[in-house]
């Protein structure tokens, strides 16, 4: 009789116990429900990046097509006109599209030559032996001068341009070698070889951030150690410092700019006719800097830009003329190349 009505009798235990264990199925399954739904995320996340991995695979390998055809096509280019390559058929800096299933692409071309070698700050038959060149450092200051660098500063960071490719360990006035590099933070040395690309001048002593996307336009890393081979059948009229730098104080950026806005529409047959022209005829340019301007272009650089249904992909290649079909010398992914 008096365990009927005891509190904690049989039944009312019984009612904890079912009580107890229904909250520790609710926390298993709230437990679950939350590595279910980060194993789904997790999931989702994966095949996500598998799928864009997939997308990009695939538009590098359209971009690559896309390279196999341009250096064909160039070789008709560079033929086209007799001795000579023009701006004529509108092929500079103009998009071309190319088909592609499910995305689309489009191949643009510039004259790759158009702009300032770094490398012909050297001169030399072998990376062994690199010894600076005047000319040119004189060539690369007078640019970045006209471009707005201070004409003292302009110097220093040619000379050591300069100091960073050729092969001696001295320091040429206002440059800078290894000396200068190891006491900066972190340390590191002197190239003492050509540039594989233009991006390294921003190791060279003076050249700071604004300085270089200030050159970054102009500038450019071909691997001979030519001086500058511009080609004045297509050099544009917005280019003109580059022309202007090859005879410093003959001739003004905004002389050169008109000279150039009124280039005959079929381009120039000889180098003598160019220099004979009538806006030229004041200018005495050296010997070496009257056949450094070319008629045409063997350095082309072709930007592809490939969108597969929203991954996108930019490319850039440097091709060297010189062989039929023409040769990839390099390529690069990104906004400048």
């Amino acid at each position: 009789m008096g365990d009927r009505f005891r509190p904690d009798g049989p039944h009312e235990g019984d009612s904890r116990e079912r009580g107890a264990a229904l909250l520790t199925v609710l926390l298993l399954v709230a437990v679950m429900a939350v590595v279910s739904a980060a194993a789904l995320e997790r999931l989702t996340l994966a095949t996500r990046l598998s799928s864009n991995a997939g997308a990009m695979e695939q538009a590098h390998a359209y971009a690559d097509s896309a390279g196999l055809l341009v250096a064909r096509r160039l070789g008709d280019l560079v033929n086209a006109q007799s001795g000579k390559l023009t701006l004529q058929g509108g092929w500079l800096g103009r998009p071309q599209s190319l088909p592609v299933p499910a995305g689309t692409a489009t191949v643009t071309l510039y004259d790759g030559g158009n702009c300032f070698n770094l490398n012909s700050l050297v001169a030399g038959q072998s990376e062994d032996i690199l010894k600076q060149r005047p000319v040119a450092i004189t060539q690369f200051a007078t640019l970045m001068q006209l471009l707005g660098v201070r004409g003292g500063q302009a110097q220093q960071i040619a000379v050591a341009t300069a100091d960073w490719i050729d092969s001696d360990s001295v320091p040429a006035q206002g440059g800078a070698e290894d000396e200068i590099y190891m006491r900066m933070k972190p340390a590191y040395r002197t190239a003492n070889r050509m540039m594989a690309d233009a991006s390294e001048l921003r190791a060279v002593a003076g050249v700071t951030p604004v300085i270089y996307n200030l050159l970054r336009p102009w500038i450019c890393a071909l691997p001979v150690t030519d001086l500058s081979p511009l080609n004045v059948n297509t050099l544009l009229p917005q280019q003109a410092p580059l022309f202007a730098m090859l005879v410093p104080g003959q001739i003004s950026v905004d002389m050169a700019r008109g000279f150039l806005a009124q280039r005959p529409e079929n381009g120039y047959g000889s180098t003598v006719e160019f220099w004979k022209a009538p806006a030229l005829r004041g200018l005495t340019p050296p010997a070496l800097v009257a056949q450094q301007v070319r008629l045409t272009t063997r350095w082309f650089r072709a930007e592809m830009n490939v969108d597969l249904g929203g991954t996108r992909m930019k490319q850039w290649a440097l091709y060297d003329t010189e062989t039929q079909p023409a040769k990839l010398v390099r390529r690069s992914w990104g906004e400048t190349g």
